[in-house]
């Protein structure tokens, strides 16, 4: 039987803090969703001024990045590249960029979503939150 890394809520939280002051830093109103890699929640905030919206959009980004074990992004230039089929995957929502992989030894063990402002600019605030692991 083999064994993998696992995210501990003190994973989460300072996954979730790096994040935060990342967007803080750039006055990001973003919403931050953590999941394990089941997609499951496990963490969720919505930083003031972040539109209601982002709140649903972070966590499908973040759970599309864990059950596929890629970025979210690849699966939005799958679909903008004329594979619209990808559109009816099953529990894939978040389509779109900035849902980010979390990887340890080899495997993924979740994702951060963000959403809130320009799709690159999420995916900066997801990097920085993951580089708090170390």
């Amino acid at each position: 039987m083999k064994t993998k890394p696992t995210l501990e809520l003190a994973d989460v939280k300072r996954i979730a803090a790096a994040a935060e002051a990342e967007a803080l830093k750039n006055a990001w109103a973003v919403s931050i969703a953590v999941v394990d890699d089941g997609g499951h929640l496990l963490w969720l905030q919505r930083l003031d001024g972040a539109a209601p919206i982002s709140a649903q959009i972070a966590p499908a980004k973040a759970r599309t990045a864990a059950l596929g074990q890629r970025e979210s992004r690849i699966y939005e230039e799958m679909i903008n590249g004329g594979r619209v089929s990808f559109l009816s995957a099953p529990g894939l929502e978040g389509l779109l960029e900035g849902g980010v992989p979390i990887l340890k030894d080899g495997h993924c063990i979740g994702a951060v979503g963000v959403s809130g402002v320009k799709s690159t600019q999420d995916v900066e605030v997801g990097r920085a939150g993951i580089a708090a692991l170390g």
